[in-house]
């Protein structure tokens, strides 16, 4: 009996099994870390918004912490996901000062 055929199927069986066990699909969870800070953004800056792009969706600018002061972030385009809708980035007043909250899309 020739076991060429069998160590070559057994080699590959191996092959598969570590492949499989190796393979890590991209997560498809998020992680927010949140911090409050108790200065108040200022309000928002008028933008004016480019003419619609086919496939995107305009997400406006916004106020970002840099650690210590509020840093202006200007609006850009997000490629769209068909079936959602986009939140856009935004700051809520609560108990423990100001907490900002990405962008995202929502069903």
């Amino acid at each position: 009996m020739n076991s060429l055929p069998l160590k070559l199927a057994l080699l590959a069986g191996l092959g598969l099994t570590c492949a499989g066990a190796l393979y890590a699909p991209p997560a498809a969870a998020q992680v927010s870390i949140g911090v409050g800070i108790g200065i108040a953004p200022p309000a928002p800056r008028f933008e004016r918004v480019p003419p619609p792009r086919v496939g995107y969706v305009w997400a406006p600018g916004y106020w970002r912490w840099d650690g210590h002061r509020h840093v202006w972030a200007g609006g850009y385009w997000v490629r769209a996901r068909p079936g959602y809708h986009y939140r856009p980035a935004y700051w809520v007043h609560g108990r423990g000062g100001w907490r900002f909250h990405q962008g995202y899309w929502g069903r």
